[in-house]
């Protein structure tokens, strides 16, 4: 279908062409319009109109394709538009800047908030209450609905309202729009979210494939289950009705030796099923200060509560340690942050993938909390074998005396550190100016990353 704009909407989201200027210009009027009108109104001036709802909204459901909601209402229109005004049209709002002449300050009706460097207003929940209820206290016990965390826009990450001071009225807060919906709205595309402070994850990919998963059969199988529950996760969940049994989120534990493939599968298991996958950095998760651990976990979760995502947790025992006896307030703390973090992860609706070299370090009440487990063993001779053929590129060993068998029967290595003497090899064909590898060569980097491991040959 199309508006009157000529603007196409798909059947499955925002067609890019959506994000147009006449579709943001059609609703900045309308929105500038209801706003004339209810400051007009409220001052008792002149005005063509009895109320704001006089003032027809535009005829298409862009604003709603673009939000994921196709019955979004007049009020929550509005509200929506307020938060993006900032971002789009800032001086729309420079109307709230009127002086109180009586008290020689602004009008407290208006709210609003000062910014760090934006020298425009900022709306918060009461510039919405006096845009769309005025004195009508009934009303504007009403659109505190659209705040509440039960409400689409908080259960969908469009928008909140934040930073309500300890005592303060709740509508003091100011109203925030998010990254993910702003970036809808302003180019038609999904947000990927920039590794921050706010959201300490990292968005990793790779450009292998499902086959150049080296594994043993059975870890492929359990990985395979994997894929199955994201594939039919609708027809186990809705169509047989097991959600009255089962929680809707899949929890992974891969566990085994360093560069057995564990991030690489969690990797692969996104790009097969089409999801992006986010490594969590622990580092700037985990705080010395009450609470802020929790905090720093939430902003990660509730951006990721309505996303196709895979959440990976690497070295997750730093995070998901076992509890202990609380002693004292560290410990007392401690244990909070793992019970926290078991809640969170057990009401998530995606797929969680935690990786770990020891399960033996992951708390009991997550183990039990798994889908899957899955232990990735160093691979033996056989696998070792399959791994130096792909990796070894065919022009370095097609004329060379390299026995591969012998070596994969002979050194015990981990597909990451085959990988590594590989790299060392690519760099001293480089130096030396050679064309392929022999024995020695190869030997020289299996030495080293054996070396590494503490084991002298």
């Amino acid at each position: 279908m199309s508006n009157n704009n000529g603007v196409q909407i798909s059947s499955n989201g925002v067609d890019a062409s959506v994000v147009s200027r006449a579709f943001l210009e059609n609703y900045i009027n309308w929105f500038s319009k209801v706003l004339d009108v209810s400051v007009k109104l409220y001052f008792g001036q002149e005005c063509s109109v009895n109320s704001i709802y006089d003032i027809k909204e535009p005829d298409d459901k862009l604003l709603d394709v673009i939000a994921g909601n196709s019955n979004l209402t007049y009020d929550e229109k509005i509200v929506l538009l307020l938060s993006v005004m900032p971002h789009i049209r800032p001086q729309v709002l420079d109307t709230f800047f009127i002086t109180n002449t009586v008290f020689n300050r602004s009008f407290t009706e208006f709210g609003g908030c000062i910014g760090k460097n934006h020298t425009g207003f900022l709306p918060t929940g009461e510039t919405a209450a006096f845009i769309l209820a005025g004195n009508n206290i009934e009303k504007r016990f009403e659109l505190l609905k659209i705040f509440d965390r039960e409400h689409f826009f908080f259960k969908n990450n469009i928008l909140v309202v934040d930073n309500v001071g300890t005592g303060e009225p709740f509508l003091s807060g100011a109203i925030k729009v998010t990254g993910e919906f702003l970036t809808r709205l302003t180019t038609g595309e999904e947000h990927k979210p920039d590794y921050s402070i706010s959201f300490p994850a990292k968005r990793v990919t790779t450009p292998l494939n499902w086959d150049s998963l080296v594994l043993p059969h059975d870890v492929i199988d359990d990985i395979q289950d994997i894929n199955t529950w994201i594939a039919a996760k609708s027809t186990i969940m809705d169509k047989w009705q097991l959600n009255r049994i089962i929680k809707p989120g899949y929890r992974c534990l891969f566990y085994g030796p360093p560069g057995t493939g564990k991030t690489l599968t969690a990797t692969l298991l996104g790009k097969r099923n089409q999801m992006d996958v986010y490594r969590v950095d622990l580092s700037m998760i985990i705080s010395k200060y009450i609470g802020e651990t929790e905090k720093n976990l939430a902003n990660i979760f509730d951006q990721a509560v309505n996303k196709n995502w895979i959440l990976f947790f690497d070295e997750a025992d730093a995070l998901f340690g076992k509890r202990t006896q609380a002693g004292n307030s560290n410990d007392r703390h401690a244990n909070q942050e793992v019970a926290y973090l078991l809640q969170r992860i057990e009401d998530f609706p995606g797929v969680v993938v935690l990786a770990t070299n020891l399960k033996s370090n992951i708390d009991e009440a997550f183990a039990r909390r798994f889908q899957s487990v899955i232990y990735f063993p160093l691979p033996d001779s056989d696998l070792r074998y399959k791994l130096w053929k792909r990796m070894l590129p065919e022009t370095w060993i097609e004329n060379s005396d390299i026995d591969l068998r012998g070596i994969s029967s002979e050194y015990e290595l981990s597909g990451g550190a085959m990988t590594n003497v590989v790299r060392y090899c690519a760099l001293k064909i480089v130096s030396r100016e050679m064309t392929s590898i022999d024995m020695q060569l190869l030997f020289e980097g299996i030495r080293k990353e054996l070396y590494k491991e503490g084991k002298m040959i």
